[in-house]
């Protein structure tokens, strides 16, 4: 039997596409490119697959959470700003039931109050703000360590 691969979707929301242009004080200089790379070279590490998505519209963050479901072990989800405003993806991330992770690539704590609240951080499995682009390599890691104890052949597959 050939053993499954764990599945990871990193989903991330409004204005990451500008990630190493935008506001690069607070964000860095890394791009979505390099998340991408960094979550990926840090699951097949691990024995895990992602898959990235990106998308600037709360409707598609919703789809691609709810396509998750059948096809994904777990999320990994910087929602950007949706973080502090929507009720839907929160309700999306509960209704579908796989292990979150919320990250920010910036310490929303130090910043204005209003990016203090976070509908998602209720339903996330763990949280990671403020480590930069690495809070992606830490919430796969952590994510992955999960799915390979609950899909021990896949661990087992990385030896051989």
């Amino acid at each position: 039997m050939t053993p499954r691969t764990p599945s990871i979707l990193v989903i991330n929301g409004p204005n990451l596409n500008l990630l190493g242009t935008r506001e690069p004080d607070v964000y860095g200089t890394a791009t979505l490119d390099d998340v991408v790379r960094l979550a990926s070279d840090t699951a097949r590490e691990r024995g895990c697959a992602v898959r990235a998505v990106q998308s600037n519209h709360e409707g598609g963050i919703i789809d691609a959470i709810h396509a998750a479901r059948t096809t994904t072990d777990g999320i990994v989800i910087n929602a950007g700003a949706y973080t502090h405003t929507s009720i839907a993806i929160r309700d999306a991330l509960a209704g579908v039931g796989l292990p979150v992770v919320e990250v920010h690539i910036s310490n929303v704590h130090r910043r204005e109050p209003f990016r203090h609240t976070s509908y998602i951080s209720g339903v996330a499995d763990a949280v990671i703000v403020g480590a930069g682009i690495d809070g992606y390599r830490l919430a796969v890691d952590h994510l992955a360590g999960r799915l390979t104890a609950a899909v021990p052949d896949a661990a087992q597959a990385l030896e051989k």
